[in-house]
This record gives structure tokens, sequence and C-alpha cells, in this order.
């Protein structure tokens, strides 16, 4: 199939952009820029000139494939309800030109989205149309495209990592390193569900190529990991003390992620490992967060 991926040059979407090829399907990818452009030549796939901010653009990707994979999102938290917003806008552009055919829509969203009541995992077969965290736009605009005729499905993500990046887990490395202290809350024992980026990938290839309309898929790999222990990873690599802050601290001493670090957040990937045949194959959080070049510096 011809694939247009949009965030094809972003740390998830240029590890699917080379699933993609290796399985032998095209590749267009979604680019602003001429690095963009020269990364994704290098890596075997065609560039599509346009802008996530670009609807007509998202409009005429989607036109020419036989299926998209939605990954890109504006990751600035500070304007992250209208970030939320542009995605919901962004998936009904693609999901027009789509409409009435089998072709595969492949959105993005996040595990927490999935979310029963606290303490327990997050699953694939639940959805909370009114959760306060307004990344359900993404999936509520998915449900208003399939009503229209349009095949989507969504994949939901945890902190998704390699050596490099590790999700919200990379500014936490960078709060650290400013404050002189890897920091928790309270005691801690919140969970974050995690998953290596080449099974992430390899879990949208495998999503786009069922062709389930209407499926949820959690790309988890590791149900929760405590943020005590992954604070306690940073601080040993930093070689700075590892603290904990009571929660009305959180806010002063995370800025805007004080708002996801105390959050119990647990996620089971049971029924997409299932459904899909995916096994998760890749190193695990805590390996990795050892394995950090620039945590060991």
């Amino acid at each position: 199939m011809r694939i247009f991926v949009t965030g094809a040059t972003g740390f998830i979407g240029s590890v699917i952009v080379a699933e993609l090829i290796k399985a032998g399907h095209q590749v267009l990818g979604l680019s602003r820029s001429e690095a963009g452009a020269q990364s994704l030549m290098a890596a075997g796939a065609e560039v599509f000139r346009g802008d996530l901010e670009d609807l007509d653009s998202l409009h005429r990707g989607a036109a020419m494939s036989d299926g998209v994979i939605h990954t890109a999102f504006n990751h600035d938290f500070s304007k992250f309800v209208a970030n939320c917003e542009a995605d919901g806008e962004a998936i009904q552009a693609m999901g027009a030109a789509l409409a009435g055919s089998d072709r595969p829509l492949i959105i993005t969203s996040a595990t927490g989205m999935g979310a029963v009541a606290p303490g327990q995992p997050a699953t694939e077969d639940n959805f909370n149309p009114n959760h306060p965290n307004p990344r359900k736009a993404s999936e509520l605009a998915g449900i208003s495209v399939a009503s229209r005729g349009v095949n989507v499905s969504v994949v939901r993500l945890p902190q998704v990592h390699d050596t490099v990046r590790q999700g919200l887990i990379s500014p936490l490395v960078q709060i650290a390193r400013e404050k002189g202290v890897s920091a928790f809350v309270g005691e801690g024992r919140n969970r974050w569900p995690a998953a290596h980026v080449s099974d992430v990938a390899r879990l949208y290839r495998l999503a786009l190529e069922r062709r389930q309309a209407g499926s949820r898929y959690h790309a988890v790999a590791e149900e929760g990991i405590s943020v005590r222990d992954i604070a306690e990873v940073i601080g040993k690599g930093l070689k700075i003390p590892v603290v904990s802050l009571p929660p009305e601290e959180a806010a002063a001493h995370f800025g805007w992620l004080g708002d996801f670090v105390g959050r119990d957040l647990p996620a089971s990937g049971a029924q997409t490992q299932a459904l899909l045949n995916w096994q998760p194959a890749g190193p695990g959080l805590i390996a990795d967060l050892e394995r950090m070049k620039y945590v060991q510096e």
C-alpha cells in the first residue's frame, strides 16, 4: 500500500516509516522543511510537502494514498488544549478524503483515554467522551469521521522510549539536571506505562494491515513503572540526590509537567497483543534510561 504518514520525520514517525518500507509498503511522508524532506528521501520515502496546520495539504495527502497513519502532534504543552483541538481538525480533514472507502486511517491518542477507575489499568475497550484530558479531541474526531464511513482505528501511546527520548520522561530528565535533584511526588508509587519505539512502530503497521474499523489499540509493553523508580535511575545517572516532594510543591518544581508527574496512569495492552499477535521485544524503560548517554555525562 501507499501510506501517507504525518509526523514522518519525528521520533515515532521516522521509525514507522522504516517499518513500513521494510514490510514492502510505499510511504508518502509529510514534511514542512527541506531537512525533513532530505531525511525522508534518505529513508526511501516519497516526500509530500505540507504542514499540520495546512488542512488542505493534509486532505490532499490522504486523498493520494491507500491509507493514513497520523502521528503528528504539536507537543507545546503551554497550548495543550488548542493543540488537541487542532489535532481533531487535522483528523477531520484527512477523514473527509477517505470517506466512503475502506482505506484505513490510523490516528493517535494516549492510553489514559482508556482509564476505568483509580488504580485500575486503562483498557482498549474503554473511552470516556467526558474525560477531563483534552486529548480526547482526537478520539472524538475519529468517532465523527467514522460516522461518515471512514475506516478509523486508534493507537493509544504510553511513554515511548529508546536511549535518546522517553516521552514525558525526557523533560523530567531536563528538569532534574536544571534543579540538581531528581524528584517524585509523595511516595512515588504512581505508575506510567511504556513501550520501546521499535515495538510501537510495528504495532502501527499491524493495525494498518488489519484494517479493522473502530479498533482501539494500546501500545503497552510494560503496564506501569513507578515514577519513584524512574526518578531513582535518573538520579543515579546524573549523580544527583533523589527527593520526594509534597503534591502542593509539584507545580513550582516541575512547571507544566506538574500536571502529569503525580498521576497514576497504568495501562494494559493485553487485548492488543492478543488481537494483533503483537509481542513487544524491545528493551524496557528502565534499561533504556540506564543506557542514556546524556544522563551519564
